[in-house]
């Protein structure tokens, strides 16, 4: 890793410090841009191929089409690894509309702004390190999960509004804000999937409501059907939660963390957390050390 990283910024690599985007850019003025975080181990893209089908329903979402095609993306984000002499790390991948006039209304005509960074994760896998310190410290926040009628939930845009308010009631430490829907009912961290274990069953909320439909999500639930461990997608309480035996947390970079306490009341990992974590570590080994 340079002591500076390198950015790839619109086919360019540049120092992180030389790294600009114009002002005028309505990602950032709008927030109106798709974007993917993703994983390398040992130089591989883990999940690539869902990660490129989430980001084109993204875009799709947002009429946003770029005319950029996967090879030319995956070629970006090898060449950000390699600049920054990178095997494991955390990779993030944006494209936004680019400069248009200074009108709300999207121009069909779009010259997209491309920018990639990577920033060194430890090792996955089964030799690999935890990039969390310990379980995490989780409080439900009183910021509603904005309903899918108006965002839709499946699709990752640059507009975190919500997750940051979310994360703004955090008191102390807490690491990571759960946030419930219009109804009252579970949804999702500000950038976490929810899982809790309950009578040997896992449970986890639905995306047919509010959810982001977590790539690492879905692995988990494809591996606990193989290992023949019970799962249910349902719609849940907080009180649910509360009363389970065992709560983590999926996303691409925690992979799966348990829960130590949600709002001050003790959960932690267990047995079914745990095979779970080393069935995805095994995944992990297969697919990208091996």
């Amino acid at each position: 890793m340079t002591d500076d990283s390198i950015y790839h910024v619109d086919g360019d690599l540049v120092p992180a410090s030389e790294a600009t985007v114009s002002v005028d850019d309505r990602g950032f003025r709008y927030g109106d841009a798709a974007f993917e975080t993703m994983r390398a181990y040992g130089g591989t893209i883990f999940a690539w191929g869902d990660h490129l089908e989430r980001l084109e329903r993204t875009c799709e979402a947002l009429s946003l089409a770029h005319g950029l095609d996967a090879s030319d993306l995956r070629t970006r984000i090898d060449e950000t690894l390699a600049a920054n002499d990178l095997a494991d790390a955390s990779i993030r991948l944006s494209i936004t509309r680019g400069v248009q006039p200074g009108k709300l209304t999207p121009q069909p005509e779009v010259d997209p702004t491309v920018v990639v960074y990577a920033n060194p994760l430890p090792r996955g896998g089964l030799e690999g390190e935890s990039v969390w310190d310990g379980p995490a410290t989780v409080e439900t926040v009183e910021t509603r999960r904005v309903p899918d009628e108006a965002l839709p939930a499946a699709a990752k845009t640059h507009n975190y509004l919500n997750g940051t308010l979310a994360r703004a009631e955090l008191e102390g430490d807490a690491d990571e804000a759960l946030m419930c829907d219009r109804e009252g009912r579970l949804a999702e961290g500000a950038t976490s999937n929810l899982w809790f274990v309950r009578d040997g069953e896992v449970h986890t909320p639905t995306t047919d409501g509010p959810v982001l439909p977590g790539i690492t999500r879905r692995i988990v639930l494809e591996l606990a059907l193989e290992a023949g461990v019970p799962v249910r997608e349902g719609r849940y309480e907080p009180a649910d939660v509360l009363a389970a035996d065992e709560a983590f947390l999926t996303n691409r970079t925690w992979e799966l963390r348990p829960i130590a306490t949600i709002d001050g009341h003790e959960i932690g990992g267990g047995p079914i957390t745990a095979r779970l974590s080393r069935l995805y570590d095994e995944r992990v080994e297969h697919a990208c050390y091996r």
